[in-house]
């Protein structure tokens, strides 16, 4: 049985930006992937909350920029009421059986990927792809976890072409730099988020409302 190949790109984007498409895109070429996640997080833990605009603000901007994209914005964390990326990930696999998901994260992600918690049960819960980002290549390679995770890596074209996937599984993508940050965007324009308030936008994986901060959510 062929399963559909989703690719799961985490984050609090803060806002969303034509870096978090580009990257995506490039992933579902390079991957060979149906469609991808983006999984808007309504805290990282590893996060500090100063300037984290409302989720259903974020929710926006991601959904403003994933259209004409085989791209999803979901929420989907504040449903299973989750905080820590192993448990999204295994509350994922559970729900959606019939799905092939593969995580995606950036090399500065992998650089301190070892003060997650449970780094190595999101290893073995799904296959990771690292997209290099520039900078933070020498951390990721001196890293904990690469120390670990390198023991499972897998060739880009054996990962693309491969049968079923299997976990752990660590494949590397070659990225050309993208200047583009949530930072730089908060920096030249810190009210950013007013431009996307309005009604309740829908998840467009659960379709369920993504209520602001203080109001409840509708079906």
């Amino acid at each position: 049985m062929v399963y559909a190949k989703i690719g799961l790109l985490g984050g609090s984007f803060n806002p969303a930006h034509g870096g978090h498409r580009r990257i995506s895109l490039f992933a579902l070429e390079a991957l060979g992937l149906d469609e991808i996640w983006w999984l808007v997080s309504p805290g990282n833990p590893l996060k500090p909350k100063k300037g984290m605009a409302p989720l259903s603000a974020r929710f926006r901007s991601a959904v403003e920029q994933a259209k004409r994209a085989p791209i999803r914005v979901t929420a989907i964390e504040r449903q299973f009421q989750t905080r820590f990326t192993v448990d999204t990930l295994r509350a994922l696999t559970r729900r959606y059986p019939k799905r092939e998901f593969v995580w995606l994260m950036g090399s500065d992600n992998l650089a301190q990927f070892h003060r997650w918690r449970d780094w190595r049960g999101i290893a073995e819960t799904m296959p990771i792809a690292v997209v290099a980002r520039p900078g933070y290549d020498a951390a990721a390679v001196a890293s904990p976890a690469m120390a670990w995770l390198r023991h499972f890596r897998v060739p880009l074209a054996s990962f693309r072409h491969g049968g079923e996937w299997s976990a752990p599984a660590l494949v590397t993508l070659r990225f050309d730099p993208d200047p583009r940050s949530a930072t730089a965007i908060r920096r030249a324009n810190p009210d950013w988020a007013s431009r996307h308030a309005g009604k309740s936008p829908r998840d467009q994986v659960t379709h369920r409302l993504i209520a602001s901060e203080g109001e409840a959510a509708t079906q």
